[in-house]
């Protein structure tokens, strides 16, 4: 409690401002009455102080992994013990179709705690794409040291998430150190997301190339990329056309998430039909055709021009021999049809 410095000097001669002095107290002359408040009070002090301890806690273990035991589900939402509290797993937080037993132990997003009179309310995720990343860091010590950088995450929790990655060392292959030696380390964490499959791809500055990357394992014709209005146009192969695009769309979806991009994808045909895809290989190989044939014409003008003036004097001097002798086989006739 605190006290004016006039009240102080009254107990004390050595009083100050800020300091603490030492008031003794008869107990004894207490009655029953003020001894229970007594201890009301300081029981109260004790169970706010453990109650700040306890959230500055997990209140540092915001966005962490942590392991909790399955205590009860309540309704729709879980209970889950993390030792010295319990955290609720709320529906829209829970993967559909994932079921938990009591005494199970799970790993869980912690994504807010709040500080209510009655303790830290926690409340934990399964779905959150942090989770995912979180897990990574734990398998993958080039993640977690950040030689391996986790650029961008898209994820559709229970069925499928794409991971953008890239590597601050160019000796250390991102994508490799993440998948693990046969596929390890990725398989461990499939593993604790109950199956939920993973795709990991270089991340790239270029959006082109990123985009591309993006929409593996469908193959890539043409990206046509537009970073201010982040739109892009992607052309793909007939064949590949429902791969790129995914069952009901997810891998598109999950793609244009991962970017950042508004992704149109169209098939090679149709973008040719619409004029958005040009035959650049066709043009090409027509100009390099009439390059080589206007320069086979300059050569030709240049290197055999005696050649051809030769050959047309003689192909003259034959033509005209022809005729002569046609000439005097027609006179030959004419005598003789005389006489």
């Amino acid at each position: 409690m605190e006290i004016s410095l006039a009240d102080a000097l009254k107990i004390t001669s050595r009083a100050e401002i800020g300091g603490m002095i030492q008031v003794p107290i008869q107990s004894k002359e207490f009655g029953r009455i003020a001894t229970q408040n007594a201890k009301n009070v300081i029981l109260q002090k004790i169970r706010e102080e453990e109650r700040k301890v306890l959230y500055d806690e997990y209140y540092g273990k915001e966005k962490e992994v942590v392991t909790g035991i399955v205590q009860r589900v309540m309704g729709k939402n879980v209970s889950i013990n993390l030792g010295k509290a319990d955290a609720v797993l709320s529906e829209n937080e829970q993967v559909k179709g994932e079921t938990f037993q009591p005494t199970e132990r799970i790993k869980v997003y912690i994504l807010e705690v709040k500080d209510t009179p009655k303790g830290p309310r926690i409340l934990v995720s399964r779905t959150h794409p942090g989770l995912v990343k979180r897990l990574f860091e734990s398998e993958v010590a080039e993640v977690k040291d950040g030689t391996v950088e986790i650029k961008s995450i898209a994820r559709e929790a229970g069925s499928r998430t794409k991971i953008a990655v890239w590597s601050n060392d160019p000796d250390v292959d991102a994508v490799g150190a993440c998948v693990g030696m046969n596929g390890a380390r990725v398989n461990a964490v499939v593993e604790e997301l109950r199956g939920e499959k993973i795709d990991i791809i270089n991340w790239d500055e270029n959006p082109a190339i990123l985009i591309e990357n993006a929409l593996s394992p469908a193959k890539v014709i043409a990206v046509m990329a537009d970073p201010d209005e982040k739109t892009a146009l992607v052309v793909v192969p007939d064949y590949q056309l429902s791969l790129a695009i995914g069952k009901e769309g997810q891998n598109a979806r999950l793609a244009a998430r991962l970017t950042g991009f508004k992704i149109d994808i169209k098939s090679e045909t149709q973008a040719r039909e619409s004029g958005e895809l040009y035959d650049y290989d066709d043009e090409y190989e027509d100009d390099e055709y009439y390059g080589e044939e206007e320069n086979g014409q300059e050569t030709v003008s240049e290197q055999e021009a005696e050649v051809i003036e030769e050959a047309s004097e003689e192909a003259e001097n034959t033509e005209a021999d022809e005729q002569a002798e046609v000439s005097a086989e027609s006179g030959e006739e004419e005598y003789e049809g005389e006489n």
